[in-house]
């Protein structure tokens, strides 16, 4: 059976031969993940390796009968998906943050500039992929540092995300997902979308992803054209109504639909443009 890899992270770059890799810290780790015919693979490059990141995991196969047939068919082809649990909450809500007034794909050429001048680098036989700055070193950077790649509407948002989770780290990652939302909002320039996105990367759980996210609905459209979806309401509040509606009450359900249509979008769109 085929398994299907969520590349939604914007640190996932495909090599020439298709091979997807990714570069991740955990706890004073720095690992390498890859992606290819024989699986997903995690190597420790650097530092200990006792934080090992962790693997989320969706059947679409097993969705609820609530969800359409159009959409629980069409999931159903991707197979099992596998997704990586960013072991990192500081990148978590790097991510989000950059994630913020750019497209989709302007935030993924932004991500891989900062960590690319900014960041570390992580080789392994040859392949050479980039963490984010640390937290310490993001708020030794000078303004110029922001304005140089692109960033310099997240400056005050990167730094007080900074200041935060150096002080608040080790009770932060010890909270269930949703509580983990609700203390991010705590940060300034931190919002409830934000602080969601960050909360279902780092913990691996979708079903407090923002589900009103411009992207499932996109996808959502897109694999059940047939669906009366409610997109006229420009804010998806109608929309995240009807797709908690469509997930039922079990909140594995709502994680397992959401995960596999971010991850049809992705999967469609390297399967579009294949390559680095």
């Amino acid at each position: 059976m085929t398994t299907t890899m969520t590349t939604d992270h914007p640190a996932w770059v495909q090599a020439l031969d298709g091979t997807w890799a990714r570069a991740v810290r955990a706890g004073d780790g720095l690992w390498m993940a890859t992606f290819g015919p024989t699986g997903l693979v995690l190597e420790c490059v650097e530092g200990p390796d006792d934080h090992k990141p962790e693997i989320t995991e969706a059947d679409p196969a097993a969705l609820p009968q609530s969800v359409p047939a159009e959409l629980r068919v069409e999931l159903a082809d991707l197979g099992p998906v596998v997704r990586l649990a960013n072991p990192s909450l500081w990148d978590a809500v790097t991510t989000a943050i950059l994630r913020q007034i750019v497209r989709a794909e302007q935030a993924r050429v932004l991500y891989r500039r900062w960590s690319h001048v900014h960041g570390t680098a992580v080789t392994v036989n040859g392949l050479t992929r980039n963490v984010v700055p640390s937290p310490e070193y993001v708020l030794g950077l000078d303004d110029e540092a922001f304005a140089t790649i692109g960033a310099k509407l997240h400056r005050p948002k990167l730094r007080a995300a900074a200041a935060a989770v150096l002080e608040h780290e080790e009770v932060w990652t010890q909270l269930l997902p949703d509580q983990l939302a609700a203390a991010l909002t705590t940060i300034a320039g931190v919002g409830p979308w934000t602080a969601h996105a960050a909360a279902a990367d780092f913990t691996g759980d979708f079903s407090v992803y923002p589900h009103s996210d411009l992207a499932v609905r996109t996808w959502a459209a897109k694999i059940a054209p047939s669906e009366d979806w409610p997109l006229a309401d420009k804010t998806g509040r109608a929309f995240e109504k009807h797709w908690r509606h469509q997930a039922g009450p079990v909140p594995a359900d709502l994680h397992a639909l959401t995960l596999t249509t971010l991850t049809w979008g992705a999967h469609a769109r390297t399967t579009e443009h294949a390559g680095p």
